[in-house]
């Protein structure tokens, strides 16, 4: 049936037979037939219904994700091999969505994930952003950003027929709603919101990704996350968002209206997942639509409160968005009496300018916003909702106790299993069958193998073929060589000092000079790196600038790169972490403790036999837990000691690099005579000062005992049964990890869909 309506499609639009057909025909034959699947399923229904509101949505490729969670991937592979094509080529066709950056965006695409599996009735909304956040490529051992295109005139978009006026302080924008199908596995379907205008102007973008930041008619949605380093670019981020939720709050108007529901009972029937600050307006606009539809203002602040949850992702103080006053009177003045309105309601209730909306500053803190005028305020780790409510916003938890929950993140195991690690995922079906696929937890049943010499080789062999399918991808898009008999160690997430990329190629520049020495590794070692740094974060360049300056000088030095070589993945992406995660040995986690929310990339990691190399630090936390001390490597001073340092301004970095001369001679290798060679003078030279006078997220202050650790971990990869164990540990215990278990306890405790 399925290969007749393959080839029917295939007849109606090249007039031509499958085994003929060009990768790029049968990619759009396919997504037809995935789509008329979609639709035969159906939509999740209920009573009452979630809007997941997020800046960004991840959700990489969809076409073989769709087809697993159809259950068709199986017999479409078949047919196609049948007729001499391959899956894996025609997906190559697929360009994925440039939709959202890093953890924030993957998170809120697994999520999607999960809400359409377990059958309950919730849509993503957010904006159709054209050129993503940017394409990355190196040239001159420096990250240049350029647009990143995605949109093609057959693809998973579907433009609907709704529309709605958005007002601006100087004009109003007409919005256009797209829509793209979030399918559930073996389950009914949701949707993914996406607004965007009629007017863009794609032209407008000269070079890299440089545009007239104040044609905000012509440039709205062109970029996520438009450089705001100036005024113009922090205005058009508020235009961004105010557009995004003011489009959310009209639909969840209109859609309550259209089922005949009253208003005044809209948390009945709606509950608003805040994702992040970037949607905090939709609070004042929900409150402003009410108004407009002549309910009393304390009705209506009571309603959108019973109405709104917000999920803390962060306790960095640039990601709670502080938008000053003068800015939202440029952009929406129409929400200031409103903001000014909640505002003097709780200096009316609390003397304490901590908990206060709108500051001395006359700035509007917007998680404040979120904090007293939603129901429930969640972190998404357990160390991490600690720290909320214990240090940075225990002022807040006070007032409210009852609001605060922890809901640890969680990754779909259809993704980041199934779909990445086809080897891994049927060795698992054969050793405990199929039900781990829809209840993850399953999945401990593979620890009663942990004797088991015959499964501990198979899984040493589906990682080696991994890492050979890695190998031979790298040779391919970025023409480097490395060695699949290697370790494996890999860090890829967004490029940020918290998170300690510096960290890591400090250990590279120790293991270069210590291989320079006659120092030769047993094993020899693969670093690989992937990250984007924010066009406007100098440093977060500087950073990438270093490894790639690294990259060169090692893998161009016959004595050292036998035994050791560095790889910086260009324009990182989903598509290349479903390439990188299954044959990773070692996962860097290795952020500043008490700086990661949760991360997600560990769990993705844990899942597919990797063994941790982390910090106490948000969900490092709960793996060290699960597995147990021997099953991890921990290294690093614990977020009780780097929360008092900071309260008592107690680090120095010169005193580590000054007093210690290992630190010494790592830090000054930066600026050594064969990195200046290689690389900018100026830009090595501004890292070095960073790391010795300021060094905000405290690298020196770990990284011996990050080096030592991390030489243990190596030594302890000789024994390969021991760790053939530690990798079946991993798995095994990854089960909690599911985003559809986070998704239950959003549900249970939270939406109650």
């Amino acid at each position: 049936m399925l290969e007749k309506d393959l080839q029917s499609i295939v007849d109606r639009k090249f007039r031509k037979t499958v085994e003929v057909c060009s990768n790029e025909e049968i990619y759009l034959a396919l997504l037809e037939l995935t789509k008329e699947r979609i639709k035969a399923t159906g939509n999740n229904e209920g009573k009452k219904k979630l809007y997941y509101i997020s800046a960004e949505f991840l959700i990489g490729k969809l076409l073989s994700n769709n087809l697993i969670n159809l259950g068709i991937y199986d017999e479409v592979q078949m047919i196609l091999e049948k007729n001499h094509k391959s899956l894996s080529e025609i997906e190559d066709v697929e360009l994925e969505p440039s939709l959202g950056n890093g953890g924030l965006g993957r998170l809120a695409a697994c999520f999607l994930d999960s809400i359409a599996t377990l059958g309950l009735n919730g849509d993503g909304v957010g904006l159709n952003y054209h050129y993503g956040l940017f394409k990355q490529i190196f040239e001159s051992n420096t990250q240049v950003e350029t647009k990143n295109p995605w949109i093609t005139k057959e693809g998973w978009l579907e433009k609907s027929d709704i529309s709605f006026e958005v007002p601006f302080k100087d004009f109003t924008l007409k919005s256009v709603l797209y829509d793209i199908d979030v399918t559930g596995y073996e389950s009914n379907s949701n949707k993914l919101r996406l607004f965007d205008i009629d007017t863009l102007d794609e032209t407008m973008v000269k070079d890299g990704i440089t545009f007239d930041k104040e044609d905000v008619i012509h440039n709205l949605t062109l970029f996520l996350y438009p450089d705001d380093s100036d005024k113009a670019g922090h205005l058009l981020r508020i235009y961004q968002q105010y557009f995004m939720v003011s489009n959310a709050a009209q639909l969840i108007i209109k859609e309550t209206l259209e089922k005949g529901h009253d208003l005044r009972k809209l948390y009945e029937y709606v509950v608003v997942q805040i994702n992040d600050t970037h949607p905090t307006m939709v609070i004042p606009e929900l409150i402003r639509l009410l108004l407009a539809q002549g309910i009393a203002m304390d009705e209506a602040i009571e309603i959108v409160t019973k109405t709104c949850a917000y999920t803390n992702h962060t306790i960095l103080a640039e990601a709670l968005e502080k938008w000053p006053m003068e800015y939202l009177e440029k952009v929406v003045p129409q929400l200031l009496p409103i903001i000014i309105e909640l505002d003097k309601r709780v200096r009316d209730k609390y003397d304490n300018e901590k908990v206060y909306i709108i500051d001395k500053d006359q700035r509007v803190h917007m998680a404040h916003i979120d904090i007293h005028y939603g129901f429930s305020v969640n972190g998404v780790a357990a160390l991490h909702t600690d720290i909320l409510k214990n240090t940075e916003i225990k002022h807040f938890y006070e007032i409210y106790p009852e609001k605060f929950n922890n809901k640890t993140n969680g990754i779909t195991f259809r993704r980041w299993l199934i779909h990445c690690n086809p080897l891994l995922s049927r060795f698992v079906t054969e050793l405990i069958d199929e039900d781990y696929k829809r209840d993850a937890n399953k999945l401990e049943d593979l620890f009663k193998y942990i004797d088991d010499d015959i499964v501990l080789q198979r899984l040493l062999e589906i990682k080696h073929k991994n890492k050979v399918t890695l190998k031979n991808y790298l040779k391919e898009t970025q023409n480097v060589d490395i060695d699949e008999n290697s370790i494996f160690d890999i860090q890829v997430k967004r490029l940020h000092e918290y998170k300690r990329q510096q960290m890591n190629a400090l250990y590279v520049i120790h293991k270069y000079l210590d291989i320079k020495k006659g120092n030769i590794p047993t094993t020899p070692i693969t670093m690989i790196f992937g990250a984007k740094a924010a066009p406007a974060y100098i440093i977060a360049k500087d950073i990438i600038h270093l490894i790639l300056c690294l990259q060169e000088l090692i893998n161009n030095d016959p004595e050292v790169s036998p035994y050791l070589k560095i790889v910086m993945v260009e324009n990182y992406n989903v598509t290349k972490a479903s390439k990188l995660v299954p044959a990773c040995d070692v996962s860097e986690q290795i952020s500043l403790a008490s700086k990661e929310a949760s991360g997600t990339g560990n769990m993705k990691f844990m899942l597919n036999g990797a063994v941790t190399l982390g910090t106490m630090d948000g969900a490092n936390v709960e793996i060290h837990d699960l597995v147990g001390k021997d099953n991890i490597y921990i290294f690093g001073k614990s977020s009780e000691v780097v929360t008092k340092l900071y309260e008592d301004k107690g680090y120095r970095p010169t005193d580590y690099y000054e007093k210690d001369e290992k630190i010494e001679e790592l830090v000054d290798f930066i600026i050594n005579k064969k990195m200046i060679k290689i690389g900018d003078p100026v830009k090595l030279a501004r890292l070095y000062k960073e790391l010795i006078s300021k060094d905000w997220f405290m690298t020196l202050l770990d990284i011996k005992e990050y080096i030592e650790t991390k030489d243990d971990m190596f030594k302890d990869y000789e024994d390969r049964k021991a760790w053939s164990q530690k990798m079946l540990t991993n798995i095994s215990k990854a089960g909690f990890f599911s985003s559809d278990r986070t998704i239950k306890q959003y549900n249970e405790d939270i939406w109650k869909l």
